[in-house]
């Protein structure tokens, strides 16, 4: 791995971070509440309101320290499954009907099977169809075709695994960013290992004070950019072995999650619930 390209997509990606949030935090208060906040603000898990901004400030840092750290078919593969993935959370984020409680992927494929559309479902076809393009444009043709076909699908499949897995667990302060931090740190190589490592660490390191401070929250948006540029890392960088072994995790987890609450584990899980509360109030 480079040590030049990690720093180099690592202060990109905190700088684009940082500016962006800032940019768009910018507005003029208007009796006390930011104007144009209003479609922004959600209520965390203490009742008390948040900001979705984080989200697109982190997609953008995302993609920015991709591009200023890697090179060739791993910076296109990032930019295509890192910005198509932030793009279509914003929408859920933005769009989402409140009045219907469509929830998990098997709430909102359930939908799709009684042909009904969600913002959800958009983003489950979306996503699904982006990480396939970037893991076409990043996986390397060494073998024939039904080779490449295979991994492709295989590496499709954990981009847009990963992206909803951290998704699924931006449900308290800080554990996205946290669990993101420890997959790049997993070694792996191949095109983009560098840029993807260093844009998640930068972006994170910018994001961090708002996230842990409880201002700010990543939403669909963030979390779903954030997961697919570590799902991209971990496609064009394992070995075949591995990459089937983690996709495995990947559905295993997900599948739980219809069953299971995640919170829940780690709050009774000691080493689990001393990393979740790292940095939070």
């Amino acid at each position: 791995m480079s040590l030049g390209r990690l720093l180099a997509s690592g202060v990109v990606g905190a700088g684009v971070t940082a500016a962006v949030r800032a940019g768009l935090g910018s507005g003029a208060l208007v009796g006390g509440v930011r104007e144009g906040a209003a479609p922004w603000t959600r209520t965390n898990h203490r009742g008390e309101p948040v900001s979705l901004l984080e989200g697109p400030a982190v997609a953008a840092g995302l993609v920015a320290g991709a591009v200023a750290g890697g090179s060739g078919r791993g910076r296109a593969a990032a930019v295509v499954a890192t910005a198509g993935a932030g793009a279509l959370g914003l929408v859920d984020d933005l769009a989402e009907d409140t009045s219907t409680r469509t929830k998990g992927l098997r709430g909102h494929l359930g939908a799709l099977a009684e042909g009904r559309l969600t913002t959800g479902g958009l983003k489950v076809l979306g996503i699904g169809a982006t990480s396939l393009a970037a893991a076409a444009v990043g996986t390397r043709r060494t073998a024939g075709a039904g080779r490449w076909v295979a991994d492709v699908a295989v590496n499709g499949a954990l981009i847009a695994g990963t992206a909803n897995l951290v998704n699924l667990l931006d449900l308290r302060p800080g554990r996205a960013l946290k669990a993101s931090a420890l997959l790049v740190s997993l070694p792996a190589g191949g095109p983009g290992a560098a840029a993807g490592t260093g844009a998640v660490l930068g972006a994170g390191a910018a994001a961090w004070s708002g996230d842990l401070g409880e201002r700010d929250m990543l939403g669909d948006g963030g979390a779903n950019a954030l997961g697919a540029l570590v799902g991209t890392r971990l496609a064009l960088g394992l070995p075949r072995p591995l990459r089937v072994a983690a996709l495995a995790g990947v559905v295993g987890l997900t599948l739980a999650s219809e069953k299971v609450s995640f919170s829940a584990v780690i709050d009774r899980t000691p080493w689990l619930r001393t990393i979740d509360a790292l940095g939070r109030r």
